[in-house]
C-alpha cells in the first residue's frame, strides 16, 4: 500500500484499555507501517490484546498525556515518515483510512500536519450537537516536525510548517461505564483547577497563537482561559450548559445527549469550580489570602496584620 511505502507510525497510549483497544488496533492494522504502544503498567488484558497486533510495546510511568506522548517521540525508535496519534478509545473509520493511504504520497514537503474530524459517541449515540461536532484536531504529522505542548490539560500537537484538513472522521467511543467516566473526570477536574489557579486572570486578552487557530480544542481552551474564566464562579457552569444544550441545540442529541451535555458541560465545570473554591478556602483558612484576589506573589510574605501580628 502507498501508506506503507511512505511509512506511517501509529502511537497509542494505554492503561487498562481491554474494552477499547482492539477496536483501535483493528482500525489501523492495514494503515500503519508500525503500531507503537506506550503502556503505563496495565493490570488487565490490554497488553495481551496489543501483542496480537504489534511487538512494539513499551512501558513508562504516566504523568500526563503530553509527557507520555513526548516520551515516546524522544525514546522510541520510529521508522515512519508520518506519525498518527490515537487514544486507546479512538478508532479510524474506513473512509479516513482510505483517504490517508491515498493522500500521504501526494503531499508536498511543506505540509507537515493534518487535522482530522473527531466524532464523539456516548452510550452508543453520536453526539452531533452542542458544538461538539465537528471538532478538528491535529493528530497526523511528519516525524520530527511535531511535538505535544507540555501542559497538564488540553494539550495539543504543534507543528512547524503548513497544515491541511482531512475530509473524513475518526471516532472517540469509550466503552467503559459511567463510573469510569466520572472517576476520570474527577482527575481531570483536579488538574484543570490547578491550571486555572496557577494562571489566574491576567486582565489581558491575549490572542490565540497562529499555529493553533485551526484546532478547535485549542480555540475552546483559549475561550475558557480568557473569556469563561472571567465569569463568576459556579454560575458560569450553568450558563455554559444552557449555551450548549439550548443555543447549540444539544437537546437534539436525545436522552444520551442530555446526560452527556449535563455531565460534561455542567457537572464537570461545576466540579472544577468547587475544586477552585476549596483550594482558595483552604489557603485562606491556613492564613494565606487568595493570591488571585490579593495580587500578592507566592513568594511575598504576608503583611503583619494578615499573619495575626
Amino acid at each position: 500500500m502507498a501508506a506503507k511505502r511512505r511509512g506511517l507510525s501509529v502511537i497509542i497510549l494505554t492503561r487498562d484499555e481491554e474494552k477499547n483497544i482492539a477496536y483501535t488496533l483493528e482500525s489501523v492494522k492495514d494503515l500503519a507501517t508500525e503500531i507503537i504502544i506506550v503502556d503505563s503498567f496495565s493490570t488487565d488484558h490490554t497488553l495481551e490484546i496489543c501483542s496480537r497486533y504489534t511487538d512494539r510495546i513499551y512501558q513508562h510511568a504516566f504523568i500526563n498525556q503530553a509527557e507520555q506522548f513526548n516520551w515516546a517521540l524522544d525514546n522510541v525508535p520510529i521508522v515512519g515518515e508520518w506519525i498518527l496519534r490515537l487514544d486507546a478509545d479512538e478508532f479510524v473509520l474506513p473512509e479516513l483510512r482510505d483517504e490517508i493511504i491515498t493522500l500521504l504520497p501526494k503531499l508536498p514537503a511543506a505540509v507537515t500536519g493534518l487535522f482530522m474530524k473527531r466524532r464523539v459517541y456516548f452510550w452508543s449515540r453520536w453526539i452531533r450537537h452542542g458544538g461538539y461536532y465537528p471538532t478538528w484536531l491535529l493528530r497526523l504529522f511528519r516525524t520530527g516536525r511535531g511535538r505535544c505542548e507540555e501542559i497538564e490539560m488540553d494539550e495539543h500537537i504543534l507543528v512547524n510548517g503548513e497544515t491541511r484538513r482531512l475530509s473524513h472522521d475518526f471516532v472517540d467511543y469509550n466503552r467503559k461505564d459511567l463510573k469510569f467516566w466520572t472517576i476520570k473526570h474527577e482527575a481531570f477536574a483536579a488538574r484543570e483547577a490547578r491550571t486555572l489557579l496557577q494562571k489566574g486572570s491576567t486582565g489581558v486578552l491575549q490572542r490565540l497563537p497562529g499555529n493553533l487557530r485551526a484546532d478547535q480544542r485549542a480555540q475552546r481552551r483559549w475561550m475558557k482561559m480568557h473569556l469563561y474564566a472571567r465569569l463568576p464562579l459556579f454560575l458560569r457552569a450553568f450558563l455554559y450548559f444552557i449555551y450548549r444544550y439550548v443555543f447549540r441545540l444539544g437537546f437534539l442529541d436525545g436522552t444520551e445527549g442530555l446526560v452527556f451535555h449535563f455531565l460534561q458541560g455542567c457537572w464537570y465545570r461545576f466540579y472544577v469550580d468547587a475544586k477552585i473554591y476549596e483550594a482558595r478556602k483552604m489557603r485562606i483558612d491556613h492564613g494565606e489570602p487568595d493570591l488571585e484576589c490579593s495580587g500578592r506573589k507566592p513568594w511575598e510574605p504576608l503583611p503583619r496584620k494578615e499573619r495575626g501580628a
